[in-house]
Protein backbone atom coordinates (compact mmCIF):
# COMPACT_ATOMS: atom_id res chain seq x y z
CA UNK A 1 0.00 0.00 0.00
CA UNK A 2 1.38 3.32 -1.04
CA UNK A 3 1.88 6.05 1.82
CA UNK A 4 0.20 9.12 1.06
CA UNK A 5 1.23 12.22 2.50
CA UNK A 6 -2.40 13.62 2.82
CA UNK A 7 -2.85 10.87 5.37
CA UNK A 8 -2.89 11.60 9.32
CA UNK A 9 0.06 10.15 10.98
CA UNK A 10 -0.14 8.52 13.95
CA UNK A 11 0.34 10.53 17.18
CA UNK A 12 3.72 10.40 19.07
CA UNK A 13 4.11 8.49 21.94
CA UNK A 14 3.86 10.85 25.17
CA UNK A 15 7.05 11.36 26.01
CA UNK A 16 9.21 13.84 26.35
CA UNK A 17 10.36 16.11 23.06
CA UNK A 18 13.96 15.95 23.06
CA UNK A 19 13.03 11.85 23.80
CA UNK A 20 11.20 11.42 21.00
CA UNK A 21 13.46 13.17 19.03
CA UNK A 22 16.32 10.71 19.91
CA UNK A 23 14.28 7.59 19.19
CA UNK A 24 13.50 8.91 16.17
CA UNK A 25 16.65 9.26 15.16
CA UNK A 26 17.52 6.22 16.48
CA UNK A 27 15.12 4.51 14.19
CA UNK A 28 16.38 6.57 11.27
CA UNK A 29 20.12 5.54 11.80
CA UNK A 30 19.46 2.27 10.71
CA UNK A 31 20.13 0.99 13.96
CA UNK A 32 20.19 -3.31 13.20
CA UNK A 33 23.56 -2.84 10.66
CA UNK A 34 24.79 0.29 12.81
CA UNK A 35 24.79 -2.00 15.53
CA UNK A 36 26.19 -5.10 13.79
CA UNK A 37 28.93 -3.44 11.83
CA UNK A 38 30.16 -1.87 14.79
CA UNK A 39 30.22 -4.71 17.50
CA UNK A 40 32.04 -6.64 14.43
CA UNK A 41 34.95 -4.40 14.27
CA UNK A 42 35.12 -3.48 18.18
CA UNK A 43 35.70 -7.81 17.92
CA UNK A 44 38.21 -8.11 15.39
CA UNK A 45 39.81 -5.17 17.13
CA UNK A 46 39.95 -7.20 20.22
CA UNK A 47 40.83 -10.55 18.54
CA UNK A 48 43.98 -8.68 17.01
CA UNK A 49 45.62 -7.38 20.18
CA UNK A 50 44.07 -4.00 20.61
CA UNK A 51 43.09 -3.84 23.96
CA UNK A 52 39.39 -3.25 25.73
CA UNK A 53 40.54 0.54 25.61
CA UNK A 54 41.76 0.39 21.33
CA UNK A 55 38.24 -1.55 21.07
CA UNK A 56 36.06 1.29 22.35
CA UNK A 57 38.00 3.49 20.43
CA UNK A 58 37.52 1.60 17.35
CA UNK A 59 34.04 0.72 18.05
CA UNK A 60 32.71 4.56 18.74
CA UNK A 61 34.78 5.58 15.14
CA UNK A 62 32.93 3.00 13.87
CA UNK A 63 29.63 4.01 15.52
CA UNK A 64 29.60 7.33 14.65
CA UNK A 65 30.59 6.54 11.13
CA UNK A 66 27.39 4.33 10.61
CA UNK A 67 25.25 6.55 12.10
CA UNK A 68 26.32 9.32 9.70
CA UNK A 69 26.04 7.07 7.06
CA UNK A 70 22.29 5.90 7.81
CA UNK A 71 21.02 9.23 8.57
CA UNK A 72 22.34 10.80 5.03
CA UNK A 73 20.63 7.79 3.55
CA UNK A 74 16.97 8.58 4.76
CA UNK A 75 17.51 12.21 4.53
CA UNK A 76 18.09 11.46 0.75
CA UNK A 77 15.95 8.82 -0.23
CA UNK A 78 13.10 10.02 1.73
CA UNK A 79 10.59 10.41 -1.31
CA UNK A 80 11.24 7.50 -2.57
CA UNK A 81 10.40 5.93 0.50
CA UNK A 82 7.65 7.69 1.19
CA UNK A 83 6.26 6.97 -2.35
CA UNK A 84 7.43 3.15 -1.57
CA UNK A 85 5.05 3.07 1.49
CA UNK A 86 8.06 3.37 4.39
CA UNK A 87 6.15 4.23 7.69
CA UNK A 88 8.71 2.31 9.30
CA UNK A 89 11.00 4.96 8.23
CA UNK A 90 10.77 8.50 10.51
CA UNK A 91 11.55 10.72 7.87
CA UNK A 92 9.71 8.83 5.44
CA UNK A 93 6.37 8.81 7.86
CA UNK A 94 6.94 12.68 8.25
CA UNK A 95 7.63 12.44 12.30
CA UNK A 96 11.16 13.45 11.19
CA UNK A 97 12.02 15.90 8.78
CA UNK A 98 15.24 15.25 6.19
CA UNK A 99 17.38 18.95 7.32
CA UNK A 100 17.21 17.05 11.17
CA UNK A 101 18.20 13.87 9.77
CA UNK A 102 20.84 15.81 7.46
CA UNK A 103 22.44 17.99 10.22
CA UNK A 104 22.52 14.47 11.99
CA UNK A 105 24.84 12.96 9.90
CA UNK A 106 26.49 15.79 9.31
CA UNK A 107 27.18 16.17 12.86
CA UNK A 108 27.96 12.62 13.29
CA UNK A 109 30.24 12.41 10.87
CA UNK A 110 32.00 15.35 12.38
CA UNK A 111 32.12 13.34 15.77
CA UNK A 112 33.53 10.78 13.25
CA UNK A 113 36.67 12.77 12.22
CA UNK A 114 38.35 12.89 15.63
CA UNK A 115 37.04 9.60 17.11
CA UNK A 116 39.19 7.51 13.77
CA UNK A 117 42.14 9.99 14.49
CA UNK A 118 42.47 8.62 18.23
CA UNK A 119 43.89 5.59 16.32
CA UNK A 120 46.64 7.37 14.97
CA UNK A 121 46.64 9.68 11.91
CA UNK A 122 47.11 6.47 8.66
CA UNK A 123 44.24 4.58 11.11
CA UNK A 124 41.86 7.53 10.89
CA UNK A 125 42.46 8.19 7.30
CA UNK A 126 41.76 4.41 6.73
CA UNK A 127 38.70 4.68 8.39
CA UNK A 128 37.54 8.01 7.59
CA UNK A 129 38.32 7.15 3.39
CA UNK A 130 35.53 3.98 4.39
CA UNK A 131 32.87 6.67 5.69
CA UNK A 132 33.15 8.48 3.18
CA UNK A 133 33.39 6.20 0.32
CA UNK A 134 29.48 4.78 1.99
CA UNK A 135 28.88 8.48 1.57
CA UNK A 136 29.80 8.33 -2.10
CA UNK A 137 27.51 5.82 -2.29
CA UNK A 138 24.13 7.54 -0.79
CA UNK A 139 25.28 10.41 -2.81
CA UNK A 140 25.82 9.50 -6.43
CA UNK A 141 26.62 5.74 -7.39
CA UNK A 142 23.38 4.11 -5.86
CA UNK A 143 22.00 4.22 -8.84
CA UNK A 144 25.23 3.50 -10.78
CA UNK A 145 26.79 0.42 -12.36
CA UNK A 146 29.25 1.42 -9.89
CA UNK A 147 27.31 0.48 -6.77
CA UNK A 148 29.10 -2.15 -5.44
CA UNK A 149 32.30 -0.15 -5.34
CA UNK A 150 31.82 2.16 -1.89
CA UNK A 151 30.74 -1.29 -0.14
CA UNK A 152 34.13 -3.07 -1.18
CA UNK A 153 36.16 -0.04 -0.49
CA UNK A 154 34.27 0.82 2.79
CA UNK A 155 34.26 -2.65 4.65
CA UNK A 156 37.83 -3.81 3.31
CA UNK A 157 38.97 -0.81 4.94
CA UNK A 158 37.79 -2.39 8.44
CA UNK A 159 40.93 -4.52 8.89
CA UNK A 160 43.64 -1.53 7.99
CA UNK A 161 41.28 0.88 10.50
CA UNK A 162 41.95 -1.88 12.98
CA UNK A 163 45.79 -3.51 12.74
CA UNK A 164 47.32 -0.10 11.42
CA UNK A 165 46.37 1.76 14.75
CA UNK A 166 48.41 1.16 18.57
CA UNK A 167 50.19 -0.71 20.42
CA UNK A 168 51.83 -2.24 17.19
CA UNK A 169 50.60 -0.19 13.61
CA UNK A 170 51.46 -3.17 10.69
CA UNK A 171 49.22 -3.30 7.76
CA UNK A 172 46.58 -6.14 7.29
CA UNK A 173 46.98 -9.57 5.36
CA UNK A 174 45.74 -9.43 1.90
CA UNK A 175 43.54 -12.17 3.03
CA UNK A 176 41.31 -10.49 5.76
CA UNK A 177 41.43 -7.13 3.14
CA UNK A 178 40.07 -9.25 0.45
CA UNK A 179 37.99 -11.29 2.52
CA UNK A 180 36.66 -8.14 4.20
CA UNK A 181 35.74 -6.57 0.68
CA UNK A 182 33.86 -9.70 -0.10
CA UNK A 183 31.46 -9.27 2.21
CA UNK A 184 31.08 -5.88 1.43
CA UNK A 185 30.44 -7.05 -1.91
CA UNK A 186 28.01 -9.52 -0.92
CA UNK A 187 26.20 -7.77 1.93
CA UNK A 188 25.43 -4.96 -1.26
CA UNK A 189 23.81 -7.72 -2.94
CA UNK A 190 22.05 -9.09 -0.39
CA UNK A 191 20.72 -5.93 1.15
CA UNK A 192 19.42 -4.91 -2.44
CA UNK A 193 17.74 -8.99 -3.16
CA UNK A 194 14.44 -8.34 -1.63
CA UNK A 195 13.57 -4.94 -2.99
CA UNK A 196 15.16 -5.22 -6.53
CA UNK A 197 11.21 -4.72 -8.49
CA UNK A 198 10.50 -1.85 -5.19
CA UNK A 199 13.70 -0.48 -6.25
CA UNK A 200 13.51 -0.94 -10.25
CA UNK A 201 10.10 0.87 -10.03
CA UNK A 202 11.77 3.66 -8.24
CA UNK A 203 14.11 4.49 -10.57
CA UNK A 204 17.04 3.40 -8.60
CA UNK A 205 19.38 0.90 -11.06
CA UNK A 206 22.50 0.07 -9.33
CA UNK A 207 24.14 -3.08 -10.71
CA UNK A 208 22.33 -5.60 -8.62
CA UNK A 209 19.47 -4.07 -10.14
CA UNK A 210 20.40 -4.62 -13.36
CA UNK A 211 21.57 -7.63 -13.17
CA UNK A 212 18.05 -9.00 -11.81
CA UNK A 213 16.98 -11.44 -9.02
CA UNK A 214 17.42 -14.30 -11.03
CA UNK A 215 21.45 -13.54 -11.44
CA UNK A 216 21.35 -11.90 -7.66
CA UNK A 217 19.73 -14.88 -5.87
CA UNK A 218 22.97 -16.73 -6.67
CA UNK A 219 25.46 -13.87 -6.36
CA UNK A 220 24.98 -13.17 -3.06
CA UNK A 221 25.65 -16.04 -1.46
CA UNK A 222 28.45 -16.84 -3.59
CA UNK A 223 30.35 -13.79 -2.39
CA UNK A 224 29.65 -14.62 0.54
CA UNK A 225 31.28 -17.84 0.07
CA UNK A 226 34.07 -16.19 -1.20
CA UNK A 227 35.33 -15.08 1.62
CA UNK A 228 34.71 -18.08 3.66
CA UNK A 229 37.12 -19.49 0.56
CA UNK A 230 39.71 -16.61 0.87
CA UNK A 231 39.25 -16.75 5.01
CA UNK A 232 39.98 -20.42 5.05
CA UNK A 233 42.86 -21.13 2.56
CA UNK A 234 44.30 -17.48 2.63
CA UNK A 235 45.60 -17.90 6.41
CA UNK A 236 49.41 -19.20 7.05
CA UNK A 237 49.90 -22.65 8.47
CA UNK A 238 47.55 -25.90 7.49
CA UNK A 239 43.52 -25.68 8.40
CA UNK A 240 42.19 -28.07 10.32
CA UNK A 241 38.76 -29.20 10.85
CA UNK A 242 38.07 -26.65 13.20
CA UNK A 243 38.23 -24.03 10.18
CA UNK A 244 37.34 -26.69 7.01
CA UNK A 245 34.19 -27.91 8.74
CA UNK A 246 32.47 -24.32 8.70
CA UNK A 247 33.25 -23.75 5.42
CA UNK A 248 32.05 -27.26 4.08
CA UNK A 249 28.46 -25.93 6.35
CA UNK A 250 28.81 -22.78 4.68
CA UNK A 251 29.01 -24.55 1.23
CA UNK A 252 26.07 -26.49 1.49
CA UNK A 253 23.88 -23.45 3.11
CA UNK A 254 24.81 -21.45 0.05
CA UNK A 255 24.05 -24.23 -2.32
CA UNK A 256 20.76 -24.80 -0.37
CA UNK A 257 19.50 -21.55 0.13
CA UNK A 258 19.17 -20.93 -3.79
CA UNK A 259 19.24 -23.98 -5.80
CA UNK A 260 15.90 -24.57 -4.66
CA UNK A 261 12.98 -22.89 -6.63
CA UNK A 262 11.99 -20.10 -4.93
CA UNK A 263 8.76 -17.63 -5.88
CA UNK A 264 9.59 -13.81 -6.26
CA UNK A 265 9.15 -12.59 -2.62
CA UNK A 266 11.43 -15.27 -1.15
CA UNK A 267 13.73 -14.91 1.46
CA UNK A 268 15.65 -17.84 0.95
CA UNK A 269 18.44 -16.34 -1.00
CA UNK A 270 19.01 -13.62 1.42
CA UNK A 271 18.88 -15.46 4.58
CA UNK A 272 21.51 -18.12 3.04
CA UNK A 273 23.83 -15.31 2.46
CA UNK A 274 23.06 -13.80 5.67
CA UNK A 275 24.09 -17.52 7.27
CA UNK A 276 27.47 -17.88 4.82
CA UNK A 277 28.15 -14.06 5.97
CA UNK A 278 28.17 -15.25 9.46
CA UNK A 279 30.40 -17.71 9.03
CA UNK A 280 32.75 -15.73 7.52
CA UNK A 281 32.76 -13.51 10.10
CA UNK A 282 33.82 -15.54 12.61
CA UNK A 283 36.31 -17.47 10.66
CA UNK A 284 37.76 -13.59 10.68
CA UNK A 285 37.68 -13.03 14.12
CA UNK A 286 38.85 -16.25 15.17
CA UNK A 287 41.84 -15.89 12.54
CA UNK A 288 42.36 -12.02 13.96
CA UNK A 289 45.39 -12.53 16.03
CA UNK A 290 47.28 -13.69 12.33
CA UNK A 291 46.03 -10.52 10.51
CA UNK A 292 49.39 -8.97 10.46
Amino acid sequence: MTFHPSEPLPPLPLVPRRVALWRLLLRASHPEPAFAVTAFAAALAVTAGRGAVGAAAVAAAVFAGQLSVGWCNDALDAGRDRDSGRRDKPVAAGELSPRTAGLAAVAAFALCVPLSLLGGAVAGAVHLTGVVSAWTYNLLLKRTVLSPLPYAVSFGALPAFVTLGPPDPAPPAWWATAAAALLGLGAHVANVLPDIEDDLAAGVRGLPQRLGRPVCRWVAPTLMLAAVAVLTAGPPGAAGPWVWAPAATAAVVAFAGTAAPAGTGSRRPFRAAMAVAAVAVLQLLLRGADMT
